[in-house]
Parts: C-alpha cells; sequence; structure tokens
C-alpha cells in the first residue's frame, strides 16, 4: 500500500488522492442492488490524459486492478470497487474542448454531464440526442463505458450510434487514438465500436469525439389510456408498421402511473392499465400526432390526449422520466431489470412480467421504451425481509429468462457488470464468450481493468 500511494504520489498532485477510508468507502458502488464491491485501496481523481497514464502505468507495474468511474448511476455493477484497488474517477475531466457546427462534432473529456453537453452545443443551434433518464447526472464517459440509450432512441439512437473516435489509455499506460471526426470513414477495424459498452474493461476513455445533428423543433406529446398493456403494445407495434418516425414512444404500466402520482401528484389517470406516450419533433407534430392518436383509438385506447404546448409536453416527459424514482419510493430497495425484445414481442414481455409479479407476489413496475422494445421492470422489496430480497432476486432471473425466450437480450442499455455476467455467458454462447475473452486479454493481459465484470 505504501509503495502504491508513493509511485502516484509521484506524478500526480495531492489533491488528486483520496486516501481516506471514509472517503473511499463512499466510491465503492453504484446504484445497482444485489451487486458486491469491495475496498478501494486509493481513489484518484484526474485532471489530464497524462496523469491518467502514469495512474495505469503504476497499476500495470505492481499489478493493482484498476476500476474507472464516473458519476456511478450505473444499474449493473460496473462500476463497483474491487478490494485493494484503484478507482479511477473521472468526474475532474468535465472539460467539452469543442464544438463544430460545421463538422457537427464535440470533443469531450469523459466527465462531461450529459445534460452540460446537450445545453452547451444547443446554444449552437445542435443536438446531441442520447438522453438517459440520469442525464442531469450520467457523464459521458459513463454513457460510452455502458452503451447508454435513452428516451429518444426509436427515432434518433443510442451512444454507440455518435462516438465518432475516441482516445483511450491502455491498460500498460499507451494512449491509443481509434476512429475519426470526419462523417465518413472505414479504415482499419472499428476499434471505436469495440470500446463503446466494454464497460472499462479494454482501457480508459480520456476523450471523445461525439456527432451533432441539428436542433429539431420542440416536440408535442400525446397521452393515451389503454386497458390493458397488450392494446397499448398493439398501438405500438401498429405505429411502427405505418412508417411513423415519432422522437420518442414510451409505456408505463398501472404500477408505475400510482407511484409517479403519489410521489409527484401529477394527475395522471390512475384507472389506465397503460400509459403511452408519443411524440413528435417534426415540422408539424399537430398532423403527426393526430395520425397517431387514430391509431391509438384504433388498437382500443379509452382516452387519447395531445398536448397543445411544449410545456404540456414536457409535463408528460417528467412524469416519464420519474419513474424510476418514483418506484424506488414502493419499497426500501429496487432491482430495475433492462430487458430488450423485438417489438412484435413486447406485449408478452409486459404481461409475462405481471404474471411473474402474481407469482413472487412482488409489486413490479414496468416502464419502457416501447418503440425500441426496452423495458425497465422495477422489482420493488424489503431489503431487510431475508424471504423478500430472495424473491425479488428470482422474479429479477427469471424476467431475464422470458427475454430471452422471445428472442431478446439481457441488456439494452445499462450494461452487465457484476449484475448480469452469469446471463451474459447464457446469452452469447461458448464460442462468442470465447472470442471475447481473448479481445480482453489482448487488450488487459493482466487482467487489471475492471476485473470481476461482463465475464
Amino acid at each position: 500500500m505504501d509503495d502504491l500511494l508513493e509511485r502516484l504520489r509521484a506524478g500526480l498532485p495531492a489533491e488528486a488522492l483520496l486516501t481516506d477510508p471514509d472517503v473511499t468507502a463512499s466510491y465503492g458502488n453504484d446504484m445497482a442492488s444485489f451487486c458486491e464491491a469491495g475496498n478501494p485501496a486509493v481513489v484518484v481523481l484526474p485532471r489530464t490524459v497524462e496523469q491518467v497514464q502514469h495512474v495505469m502505468r503504476t497499476a500495470t507495474e505492481l499489478r493493482v486492478p484498476v476500476v474507472p468511474q464516473g458519476a456511478r448511476t450505473g444499474l449493473s455493477g460496473a462500476a463497483n470497487a474491487s478490494d485493494g484497488c484503484i478507482v479511477l474517477s473521472l468526474t475532474k475531466m468535465d472539460r467539452i474542448l469543442e464544438i463544430s457546427p460545421v463538422d457537427r462534432i464535440a470533443v469531450v473529456e469523459p466527465g462531461v454531464v450529459n445534460a452540460v453537453l446537450s445545453r452547451a452545443v444547443g446554444e449552437h443551434g445542435l443536438y446531441y440526442p442520447p438522453d438517459p433518464s440520469s442525464w442531469e447526472m450520467c457523464t459521458i464517459g459513463g454513457n460510452i463505458g455502458t452503451a447508454s440509450g435513452g428516451l429518444c432512441c426509436v427515432k434518433y439512437g443510442v451512444t454507440a450510434e455518435y462516438v465518432l473516435g475516441l482516445k483511450v489509455v491502455l491498460a500498460d499506460g499507451r494512449l491509443l487514438n481509434t476512429g475519426r471526426r470526419t462523417a465518413k470513414g472505414v479504415a482499419g477495424y472499428d476499434l471505436t465500436r469495440l470500446f463503446v459498452g466494454s464497460e472499462g474493461s479494454l482501457g480508459i476513455v480520456v476523450e471523445a469525439v461525439l456527432a451533432l445533428r441539428p436542433q429539431p423543433p420542440a416536440q408535442l406529446v400525446l397521452a393515451a389510456e389503454f386497458p390493458s398493456a397488450a392494446t397499448a403494445c398493439d398501438a405500438v407495434c401498429a405505429i411502427m408498421e405505418r412508417g411513423h418516425t415519432p422522437s420518442l414512444l414510451e409505456i408505463m404500466d398501472r404500477t408505475t402511473v400510482r407511484a409517479v402520482n403519489k410521489l409527484a401528484h401529477m394527475g395522471l389517470p390512475e384507472t389506465t392499465e397503460a400509459l403511452l406516450l408519443a411524440a413528435f419533433d417534426t415540422p408539424e407534430p399537430a398532423a403527426d400526432l393526430a395520425a397517431v392518436g387514430a391509431l391509438c383509438e384504433a388498437a382500443g385506447a379509452s382516452e387519447v390526449v395531445p398536448a397543445d404546448t411544449a410545456a404540456e409536453s414536457e409535463l408528460l416527459l417528467q412524469a416519464r422520466r420519474m419513474s424510476l424514482t418514483a418506484l424506488e419510493t414502493v419499497k426500501s430497495a429496487t432491482m430495475i431489470d433492462d430487458v430488450c425484445v423485438p417489438r412484435s414481442k413486447l406485449g408478452a414481455m409486459i404481461d409475462g412480467t405481471a404474471a411473474i409479479a402474481e407469482k413472487y407476489d412482488l409489486t413490479i413496475g414496468v416502464c419502457a421504451h416501447a418503440g425500441d422494445g426496452n423495458t425497465h421492470p422495477v422489482v420493488c422489496f424489503d431489503h431487510l425481509d431475508p424471504d423478500e430480497s430472495r424473491r425479488a432476486r428470482e422474479s429479477f432471473d427469471e424476467i431475464m429468462a422470458l427475454g430471452l425466450e422471445l428472442g431478446g437480450t439481457i441488456t439494452g442499455e445499462h450494461g452487465v457488470g457484476v449484475l448480469k455476467k452469469e446471463w451474459l455467458a447464457r446469452e452469447l454462447g461458448p464460442v462468442s464468450l470465447e472470442l471475447q475473452r481473448g479481445i480482453k486479454e489482448t487488450f488487459d493481459p493482466l487482467g487489471i481493468l475492471n476485473p470481476g465484470k461482463l465475464f
């Protein structure tokens, strides 16, 4: 320990090192439940690429594991510390280095908060679409590490589609440049995409070139009440089949709607079994909403209410963004799943989750990025009740199994981390798993980068 601290101090300012056990323990984990976490030996908060390189050279020489972290808003345990590790918190590397309206790119450090970037590029008439629900807290580096999504993915896609190039510090301290800042480029293997979603297991992202889009018009939102999740999902299928491109298409089940109302008194319709939110940011969104409203009514909606103004639309979006926070108030703990299925199977996924909730006598609320088929079943339980905690874990696993049975994946945007690594092996199969472990060994032969995650 003394040798580690001495070597780190040789290349870092004093304020970049945190060694107080009470302080370092606070960096032990992200927001996931049921994920083991250790006690870090030291927390390092670098401000420069050179400081990150120094940390990695030191870690390689001493064979000390390194766990990279952003804002720790993740939900899979990917940022959880291991015993005796160096926690490398990148939150101080928070500069927006460049915004280019001509090239439509932003160059940023990993600690830039998503919402801060979005507002900064908005001042130039530009738009950075990926918007996780935690966008006011989560960092771009964390978004890249877990391949985050968000509410607007149905039209604009996920983080992976906006990362053009990266600077990455490798396990031995070398600096790797990947990708490009041009609109096109196919030179060599796509190492940039390899790092997106790698959860800090292949290298430390210290800079990113991000693609931007022109700022779209303000969106208008429609809310539609349905007597069942199945009819709401029928409406989703009809909307997508008819070729509509909403900027947002979200579902909240009855449990979620009631939780949001209880927390924020928003006046959402508690009699509904499923509330569908659809939004358009087209030049004439009212016409698009009318067309989608008609499809909702044809699918069985009991009421369809289009917003008249951007302010009304924002209220509805706030209700959706509050879903996870509201469900956290139902019981003392939650497990937030992240199962993505084909859109055509969305109804079966939501109904199947309700059956699992009944089987285990648990409250499980579901909100979903319906346009992507990406569901977020939230298992609410009392963490002080051993039997209820056991049932929560078993229901969580059964939900993932259901997703795979329906042709889906165990994670659409939260990542694997500690929480789902056993399930990753089931989804990938032995051949893919062997190849992916081989890639990990190529980039990290000593196995010091975020050990115990993914595999």
